[in-house]
């Protein structure tokens, strides 16, 4: 070979080796910047940070400023100040409140189509998601909707298709709350079915009886059995004979520790006794009963919640163990309006704001057994709301359109998030900016 041809041949060998090296730097670069990219992306240990907002969480008696971090559905950390690039989604709830996502223990929703039916797959019910979230709400439970016959169907049609956590309590009635007559048959109180399908289904919480109109106590005692067979609590509505049975009695010798009487602040007149008489002294037995163990449960409907039953017993010191709504379509647009109004009502009436939200949130999560609920304690599930508190001049309607004014504070829900997931933002504070 001549040298030119040597010469040539050596000079395409060192082109090819160059083109070869300037490949491999670039490949080398590329895995370099993937490398950098992970890098930022796995320094983003959280999908969503709250930072700058006063926790308010009951179980871990956490009442300050604080930072709570989110990730994969779970509550990751809780703490003074956690880095922002950390975070995917940060959002300043400074000047806000951060609480765990509140627990509505006492509403209607098994709603349906049927026709007659009261509360039990009937007009009157309602869907749980649209009247939760924007009131902070992220775990509600129906009372009573359903029994051990139609339970099955509730699941498949309310529990199973709706983002709210839905929980039961079952009607000792076999049927279910379709009201009227079919709620005083005695022969479809069945203690034995009731406790199978409560211990069969985790989503049942408890036992329920209500609107009982006769006077002798064995639906009780068959309710209390049935609670019995299925290890889970009793809540009372407690009917409406005449004259009235005696509450103390009830409380007392019936039901047990840990059974809830709800709408502590009805009653009254012919048909039911109120926890205060007619001068507005407290029954005897009210707070024995609550000092036993019997949970009093506002549940404040569209006719329970009475300011002169209220007033007389808060300020005798009977305080409610837990807070609800009773909702319905009877009690959403009167004096109950939403969970989050209830709970603004009780701070109006003297509670403080971390009793109103353990009430709301941690207790009745205790209540009905399920205290994996109502708390920010690291690994439990991200259920959380972020209100802001409203000042000015408010006032509130109890269940017969008596109004009490003077409030000068009112909660409102900023952030609702559930899961790990934001499921109602009313001013965007989870949202990314418009870009035009």
């Amino acid at each position: 070979m001549s040298l030119r041809k040597t010469m040539k041949h050596n000079g395409n060998n060192s082109q090819a080796v160059g083109m070869r090296r300037t490949g491999l730097t670039r490949i080398i670069m590329l895995v370099c910047l993937l490398f950098a990219f992970n890098s930022v992306l796995s320094a983003q240990s959280y999908d969503l940070v709250l930072k700058g907002g006063h926790v308010i969480d009951p179980k871990n008696d956490i009442d300050e400023p604080m930072d709570v971090a989110i990730k994969d559905g779970k509550i990751a950390e809780v703490s003074a100040d956690i880095a922002p690039g950390d975070a995917a989604t940060v959002v300043d709830a400074e000047g806000l409140y951060v609480t765990p996502g509140l627990i509505d223990i006492h509403g209607h929703h098994y709603h349906g189509t049927e026709p007659d039916a009261y509360l039990s797959n009937s007009f009157t019910a309602l869907p749980p998601d649209g009247f939760t979230f924007r009131a902070g709400v992220t775990t509600v439970v129906d009372v009573g909707g359903a029994g051990w016959r139609n339970f099955s169907h509730f699941k498949k049609q309310v529990i199973d298709r709706s983002k709210t956590r839905v929980l039961a309590f079952l009607n000792i009635i076999g049927s279910g709350m379709k009201g009227g007559v079919i709620e005083q048959n005695n022969n479809d109180m069945d203690p034995k079915m009731t406790g199978l399908v409560a211990r069969r289904n985790p989503e049942v919480v408890g036992i329920k009886i209500a609107h009982y109109s006769g006077h002798e106590w064995k639906p009780y005692e068959l309710t209390v059995e049935a609670a019995e067979n299925g290890n889970v609590p009793v809540m009372v509505d407690f009917g409406s004979a005449s004259p009235p049975l005696s509450l103390e009695k009830l409380l007392l010798d019936v039901l047990r520790p840990g059974d809830i009487y709800t709408h502590m602040y009805g009653g009254g007149g012919d048909n039911r006794q109120a926890v205060v008489d007619d001068a507005g002294q407290l029954r005897e037995g009210m707070l024995e009963a609550q000092e036993r163990g019997i949970i009093f449960d506002v549940g404040h409907g569209g006719g329970s919640f009475f300011y002169p039953v209220a007033i007389p017993a808060f300020e005798q010191g009977l305080k409610p163990n837990t807070i609800s709504t009773d909702l319905h379509t009877g009690s959403m647009n009167d004096g109950m309006k939403n969970m989050l109004n209830v709970v603004s009502k009780m701070m109006d009436m003297g509670m403080s704001l971390p009793e109103v939200i353990r009430a709301s949130t941690w207790k009745p999560a205790q209540v009905i057994q399920r205290e994996e609920l109502g708390h920010l304690s690291e690994g439990a599930v991200a259920d959380v709301a972020v209100f802001g508190m409203r000042e000015g001049a408010f006032s509130f309607l109890d269940s017969r359109e008596n109004l009490k004014p003077g409030a000068t504070r009112k909660l409102e829900t900023e952030l609702t998030i559930r899961d790990g997931e934001v499921v109602y933002d009313l001013n965007g504070l989870a949202a990314s900016e418009w870009d035009e």
